[in-house]
């Protein structure tokens, strides 16, 4: 890829060799026109001037017959005949054929004028010739001298353009440096760099605007959540503990009892949800303190006690290496969290009698289990996603994780080799 400079740059740079290669035959066509009329002009000169040096003679005509043959016989170039009649015009023309003036049998290419003159009141025709200069040397000089100013121009326009690109951009440069980094969840709004640059200012303009808008709808949303989750608590909590009743009683039918029971895995399953909803919220604005000293191996081996039942249910072999003493900072809670719930991912995704294996160096923290296709990347951290159609999680899941490892600084990275799912928590 290239930058948007270099493309128009290059762009002229064709454009320019384009009208170069045509100005060379525009150089030999305008220059051989130029001599052209400038001989003309010369041989007209030329006959102007032997017309009055013969007038001013004034010899007899006998005399001049003779001074003309003599004339002819020096002059091999140019010629005088006599003519009965004025010529109605006078004629151009340009040839080629040996000039006898050079050592060298050489063809040359000669501008000739046939004109009338007088003398003693007498029409003569006259026939000039003038040797007409190389102009494919002129012109091969001056399309050298051409080249050299191009290559010139060129190399300069390279060299601005890398010099004043950096400056002219830098205000483009920056704003694009600050939306990389920027993230919709801090709520905090871009400092852009003031530019005296219309462009450049309009830019920044309509992205600040932008920006604040999205703010503010990303804010909006945040608090509906926060305050929907806050209100279902109560009566989600209301509502199990008047279903635990109705589930003690001893008056349900089979059929009544089986409809609360269905109704109490909802009400559960809604909790669940709203609670993780709830940490998501505190995640997003910091509420968690991150100075804290995780014994990361302990919270591991208190998450795989607790869900020993999981494995047993599941007929899993679990296997782990697990190396001793591995400190890591930031907030307990949330590494729990984010421990408990790979762990149950990997119980969720994995086939009845399949493998888990749990790993645990200074690096990071790795999680394999036993599985039989890919998982969709696309859908896997988006929030209520559904990555396969037979787990019972509310979708949030892996969305907390990659949270909690947002918070943290770490990387979270998903990988499919040998029929094994590999999620990696690097520190």
């Amino acid at each position: 890829m290239k930058n948007l400079l270099q493309k128009s740059l290059r762009q002229l740079t064709i454009f320019a060799s384009i009208i170069f290669t045509l100005s060379i035959p525009s150089y030999f066509l305008l220059v051989d026109w130029i001599w052209l009329k400038e001989l003309d002009e010369n041989n007209h000169l030329i006959a102007q001037r032997i017309e009055n040096e013969f007038n001013e003679q004034n010899i007899s005509n006998e005399k001049l017959a003779e001074n003309i043959k003599f004339w002819n016989e020096i002059q091999p170039v140019s010629r005088i005949e006599y003519v009965g009649q004025t010529l109605s015009k006078d004629s151009l023309y340009t040839i080629r054929r040996l000039n006898v003036y050079s050592k060298k049998e050489v063809v040359d290419r000669f501008r000739g004028l046939k004109t009338n003159i007088q003398i003693n009141n007498q029409n003569y025709a006259l026939v000039v010739e003038t040797n007409v200069e190389e102009t494919e040397e002129t012109v091969a000089y001056i399309a050298l001298a051409t080249i050299l100013f191009f290559l010139v121009l060129v190399i300069g326009f390279w060299v601005l353009n890398r010099r004043l690109s950096k400056k002219i951009w830098q205000p483009f440069q920056d704003t694009l440096q600050k939306l990389k980094s920027f993230q919709l969840n801090s709520q905090k709004p871009i400092d852009f760099q003031e530019t005296d640059t219309i462009e450049f200012a309009e830019l920044n303009a309509t992205l600040d605007k932008l920006l604040q808008h999205s703010i503010a709808t990303y804010r909006n949303q945040k608090e509906f959540t926060e305050n929907a989750s806050h209100e279902l608590q109560t009566p989600l909590a209301v509502l199990k503990n008047k279903v635990d009743i109705l589930l003690q009683s001893d008056d349900l039918t089979e059929k009544q009892y089986h409809i609360a029971e269905e109704m109490n895995k909802a009400l559960l399953r809604s909790s669940r949800t709203n609670k993780n909803l709830l940490l998501l919220a505190k995640i997003e604005n910091s509420q968690f303190d991150s100075s804290e000293l995780i014994h990361f191996d302990t919270l591991i081996a208190q998450s795989m006690e607790g869900l020993l039942e999981h494995f047993k249910e599941k007929n899993l072999a679990v296997s782990s290496d697990i190396q001793p003493d591995i400190e890591v900072k930031g907030n307990s809670a949330l590494s729990e969290v984010l421990i408990n719930n790979l762990i149950i991912n990997a119980i969720r995704y994995t086939i009845h009698g399949g493998t888990i294996k749990i790993g645990l160096s200074k690096s990071g923290f790795e999680i394999r289990n036993s599985g039989e296709q890919v998982l969709n990347c696309d859908l896997m951290y988006k929030r209520f996603s559904r990555i396969a159609s037979d787990t019972n999680g509310s979708g949030l899941g892996l969305s907390i994780v990659q949270e909690i490892c947002k918070f943290h600084g770490w990387q979270t990275t998903y990988s499919f080799k040998n029929g094994e799912h590999i999620f990696k928590i690097l520190f």
